[in-house]
């Protein structure tokens, strides 16, 4: 009777450990069009730790979650549109691998475009005044020519 008990306690603990979600990670569901979209829209999501990964290429934990929801909006019936909206509605615009373009996302689309210019114009302008530095020389002190004429006087007498 110990015996049964002490199995009957240990399989009760065993089995309350496992997660008591549908899916267990990344586990294919198993109509393979189904899995296949899962798999296309896992690739269009970014992975939120790892910034330019897609959820479909991350190991972290948030990817794997992320995943799974995925997996459950696609069984519940969404369409990928639905999908999108349910995590875009959760994570912004940002979750996305390819924001659309509208006034919020302005600074994603065209942020590494203005530092890049804004670049071109530091190197261009710091360049310019290293030029200019350069090509007018500064006048000389008046020790310095009395020097220069010292020197030139010298070389006339020789």
């Amino acid at each position: 009777m110990r015996t049964f008990l002490a199995t009957l306690l240990f399989v009760c603990a065993v089995l309350s450990m496992t997660p008591a979600t549908a899916f267990e990670i990344d586990q294919p569901l198993d109509d393979p069009a189904l899995e296949q979209r899962a798999r296309d829209l896992s690739r269009s999501f970014r992975c939120l730790v790892c910034q330019n990964q897609s959820i479909f290429d991350s190991d972290a934990s948030l990817a794997i979650d992320l995943r799974r929801v995925v997996r459950e909006r696609i069984v519940a019936g969404d369409s990928d549109a639905q999908v999108e909206q349910f995590l875009v509605a959760r994570y912004g615009d940002y979750v996305l691998l390819k924001p659309p373009l509208k006034p919020k996302t302005y600074l994603l689309w065209f942020g590494p475009l203005l530092i890049g210019a804004l670049a071109v114009m530091g190197v261009f302008a710091y360049f310019r005044g290293q030029r200019a530095r350069a090509a007018t020389p500064a006048p000389l002190s008046a020790d310095e020519r009395a020097r220069l004429d010292a020197l030139l006087e010298d070389e006339s007498d020789t």
